[in-house]
């Protein structure tokens, strides 16, 4: 299958890209993955290498992957954002077996014409499954390559028919103390919420996952299901969502209500602006030589400007931050 790239978009060198073999054989099993869409009963432990296949996977989609080489199992499910299970990159791994991702369901409200409620096995059916290579970049300055499951969160806006009202769309998570202990403290204002623009939302890019490495999302990583927007960073990919709604006005985001000089509502990767406290024209790929691994340039939109580019355009980056 021919991928294709934009010209414009930054390739990478030859030792990043994943060897042609290991590619093949991801391939070979998702293609081999049943139709049907399963997720195992029982809570799935926290441990990174102790997932379960998700089934109905197709091989990746022409023009919407990286071609880095994908970061380990390992540290994608070893180092972690997910505050509701503590503040530290691996407690998200120690502490989130207390996640229950069965039953579970998504509410989606507000300016639509079909309102519904979504359990989960029905998003799961809901398209077919995909598997796309993002890079992930975070506020702090580290990235990862991850190989999503799931598929455009478009096919799920679309099914409910957005009014001539919605302009934007934000994503609750799920906040449970009984599940999520670190609820307990003041980092932020519960339950985490983020949101998208109306046409960020509907730009193929953006995922709704549910898996990695073709295998169910462990908790930590934000199962049953998550969104990633690659060319954002990192806390704008909301996890264990359980409400979407469409509303006409901007709606409030966690981090740019604790912190609004430092976490736009945007947040999209970019080189040239800076965190007040500390610069994001450079950044640490997780997996490479530890903390002596040389950085690496950052890319603006994460490198898919040639995507998402037009969706800016004429906007002023450094104050629409």
């Amino acid at each position: 299958m021919r991928i294709a790239r934009p010209r414009d978009r930054a390739e990478p060198a030859a030792s990043e890209i994943t060897p042609r073999t290991v590619f093949l054989d991801r391939r070979r099993w998702l293609l081999a993955a049943t139709a049907a869409v399963a997720l195992p009963g029982p809570a799935q432990t926290a441990r990174p290498g102790k997932l379960a296949p998700l089934a109905g996977a197709k091989s990746p989609v022409a023009g919407a992957v990286a071609t880095d080489r994908p970061t380990s199992p390992a540290d994608i499910t070893g180092y972690n954002n997910y505050y509701e299970f503590g503040t530290d990159k691996g407690d998200p791994a120690r502490h989130a077996g207390t996640l229950r991702p069965r039953p579970w369901s998504v509410t989606v409200e507000g300016e639509v014409h079909k309102p519904a409620t979504f359990d989960l096995d029905t998003l799961l059916r809901l398209a077919p499954m995909e598997e796309r290579i993002y890079r992930l970049r975070c506020v702090e300055g580290w990235s990862m390559v991850v190989p999503w499951v799931g598929y455009s969160l478009a096919e799920l806006v679309r099914r409910v028919e957005p009014t001539g009202n919605a302009r934007y769309v934000q994503f609750v998570t799920l906040a449970d103390r009984a599940q999520m202990p670190a609820l307990r403290s003041r980092v932020l204002d519960w339950p985490y919420v983020e949101a998208l623009r109306l046409d960020e939302a509907m730009q193929p890019l953006a995922l709704l996952a549910f898996g990695l490495y073709g295998e169910v999302l462990p908790n930590q990583n934000g199962a049953p299901v998550r969104v990633v927007v690659p060319w954002k960073y990192g806390f704008k990919s909301g996890k264990s969502i359980v409400a979407i709604r469409f509303v006409e006005q901007p709606p409030r985001t966690s981090w740019s209500s604790a912190a609004p000089d430092e976490y736009g509502f945007y947040a999209n990767v970019n080189p040239h602006v800076d965190h007040p406290r500390w610069s994001q024209a450079t950044e640490r790929r997780i997996g490479e030589d530890g903390l002596f691994a040389k950085r690496r340039k950052t890319l603006l939109f994460n490198g898919y400007e040639a995507e998402v580019g037009q969706l800016y355009a004429g906007m002023d980056l450094k104050k629409y931050f």
